[in-house]
């Protein structure tokens, strides 16, 4: 799909699996990811009250599920666990643990596709990373060598750095973000691979952001993409892979840029006057975007700066775990 001179068309990533056809986060929409084709599957995951490690976007059940309650709250297992309820969307699904995922990524078939897991920032990081690791040495004796180098951990705060690398050092690690500021001063020595908002990109500092990535041997990925003219136009940026909730239609997208002379074609025909007409994507709306994602990190996982000192000097003592 590219050569020295032409770089790859950007891999496909399943938003929280092929989340338009499917209920979000379930397995139903992991499979169907993988049957579209995907390199990786994108998920997030949560921690019950009793310890359960579930994959699961919002902090709360009500969006989804209809229930109510915080995540962390409830217990998975009991008469009024979660354990029993499903998605509103059709057809109806159960939520996932981290231990169903990942049988479901350790079976024959699916073992050539990776699993992006989002920690989401309202999750204690010694306790998530702790229980991600139990799960995968209960479950897989060699899990450091079967299963690892297909797991990304994706982080919002540097805080969680330091648990990340002390309890899973054999997982890739990205920074995902709304913001090249944060992504630059606390993530930019740790971590490779940006996952960043397709907006924020699309900005002067986006584009230098951009360019600083791909002269520093960096990569980023454009998230969450699902207009055609957009991931043409992450195409032109050099991005690493496209995180869609239409994985079906980047694939069919790539393969026709792969047919001979397609691809120069299609992304010359690709002018940037559309950018205009998505208002999320419009100069006051983009730092809006930033602001606001910067107050929910902060107001659900602590100050950047405090929280990062503190990460850096535990980062220095904190040994693997086993």
């Amino acid at each position: 799909m590219g050569s020295a001179s032409t770089p790859p068309l950007p891999e496909c990533w399943g938003h929280r699996g092929a989340s338009a056809a499917f209920p979000e986060n379930t397995l139903a929409s992991f499979e169907a990811a993988i049957r579209d084709g995907v390199e990786v599957v994108e998920t997030d995951v949560h921690v019950s009250a009793d310890g359960v490690l579930i994959m699961f976007h919002d902090p709360d059940l009500r969006r989804t599920t209809g229930s109510i309650g915080k995540i962390k709250e409830r217990n998975w297992y009991g008469p009024d666990g979660m354990e029993h309820l499903r998605t509103l969307k059709q057809p109806a699904q159960s939520i996932p643990t981290f231990a169903e995922t990942i049988a479901l990524f350790m079976q024959p078939e699916n073992r050539h596709v990776k699993l992006n897991v989002d920690v989401k920032i309202w999750a204690d990081p010694e306790r998530v990373f702790s229980l991600m690791h139990d799960t995968l040495a209960s479950q897989l004796p060699d899990w450091e060598t079967e299963l690892a180098p297909r797991i990304i951990l994706g982080l919002w705060h540097p805080k969680f750095l330091p648990y990340a690398k002390k309890y899973l050092p054999s997982c890739a690690r990205l920074h995902i973000g709304a913001s090249t500021s944060i992504a630059r001063k606390y993530f930019w020595d740790e971590v490779d691979v940006f996952s960043i908002n397709y907006g924020v990109l699309a900005t002067v500092q986006g584009r230098a952001f951009r360019r600083d990535c791909l002269a520093a041997g960096k990569s980023f990925l454009v998230w969450t993409v699902n207009d055609p003219r957009h991931m043409l136009e992450a195409t032109k940026w050099g991005a690493k892979a496209v995180l869609t909730d239409y994985p079906e239609r980047w694939l069919r997208l790539r393969e026709e840029m792969s047919r001979p002379g397609a691809r120069d074609t299609m992304l010359a025909n690709n002018g940037f006057l559309h950018m205009w007409t998505t208002p999320l994507l419009w100069v006051p709306a983009v730092p809006g975007i930033d602001v606001l994602v910067r107050y929910m990190i902060q107001k659900n996982a602590g100050s950047l700066d405090e929280v990062s000192a503190l990460a850096s000097a535990k980062d220095d003592a904190a040994a693997p775990v086993a």
